[in-house]
């Protein structure tokens, strides 16, 4: 059975999935109220704190035991619910279909189990790709009955979009002016680099988190001879001849290009997290990202 036909989430990772929940760093205000309790004070069945009752207050909400006790006006507050929204943002340039499982495959699995989590806590999930129209958005869900769409959506994502991260990250925010997590899943290579993109995510005060995959056969490639790379996306072409100094130096340009993301992430607040196609999903999920705080 290839990998295109093993279900993107198995019986045995929603069981686990099911136990989990997203978690932001930030406060955000929902549009409606949801299932997750909010630090801001509103109007549900969990007593917070009082404050002094000024005029124009509701007076539903004056407690009337302290007033005869004391003689003086204070307003109950409560612990506000409210809605999370999620959005996980897949790169599905030609270079995310390579290695065994390809990286797309992997960033597909990904998504889904994060759009799950989201889904069975009510929370406001969508899943874009980089090189989605401004006005074209991806489809806005929200609950379990969605898990199905979420699911036939991402199983129609095919690695065909040539646009750049500034671009593809660019639109996103345009098409999303909301506010809540980001995943951005992508190998993160541009040869016009990840900086100016990543800066377009942290203007939109979103709290983001970058999943950086690659592929096995990119961290420790077995090659030797004489050969011709052709870059697929812009079918750019270099004569190379493998030998033992040229490996060692392209593992130490390729830790370089790890080591700079994860500095410049670290550095404005993002998550930053390394993972290769290879690797189980379920352990990312319920191991490394529960660890950096975007799950628990």
């Amino acid at each position: 059975m290839s990998t295109a036909d093993v279900p993107l989430l198995s019986p045995e990772l929603l069981a686990q999935l099911e136990r989990l929940e997203l978690v932001s760093r930030k406060i955000f205000r929902g549009r409606i109220k949801g299932e997750r309790r909010s630090l801001r004070k509103g109007q549900s069945v969990e007593f917070a704190d009082f404050r002094n009752y000024v005029p124009g207050d509701d007076l539903r909400f004056v407690d009337w035991n302290t007033y005869a006790r004391l003689d003086r006006l204070f307003l109950k507050l409560f612990l506000e619910e409210e809605d999370l929204h999620f959005y996980a943002l897949v790169d599905t340039s030609e270079s995310m279909n390579f290695g065994s499982p390809t990286k797309l495959e992997f960033a597909k699995r990904l998504a889904a189990a994060l759009g799950f989590i989201g889904l069975i806590r009510s929370d406001r999930v969508k899943i874009e790709t980089l090189g989605q129209p401004v006005a074209q958005p991806g489809p806005s869900l929200r609950g379990r009955q969605s898990v199905w769409r979420m699911l036939d959506y991402l199983n129609g994502i095919q690695p065909t979009e040539t646009v750049s991260l500034a671009t593809g990250i660019k639109n996103f925010c345009l098409r999303n002016s909301g506010r809540g997590i980001v995943v951005l899943i992508s190998d993160m290579m541009d040869k016009n680099g990840y900086e100016e993109g990543l800066r377009y995510l942290m203007a939109q005060r979103m709290d983001p988190y970058i999943v950086q995959i690659l592929a096995e056969e990119e961290v420790e490639p077995d090659i030797k001879g004489d050969l011709r790379l052709i870059d697929c996306e812009d079918e750019d072409e270099t004569e190379i001849s493998v030998s033992i100094p040229l490996l060692k130096r392209y593992k130490q340009t390729l830790a370089a290009f790890v080591s700079g993301l994860q500095e410049f992430c670290t550095r404005r607040g993002m998550g930053y997290l390394l993972a290769r196609s290879s690797q189980p999903v379920d352990q990312l999920v319920t191991g490394y990202l529960r660890e950096r705080g975007l799950l628990r």
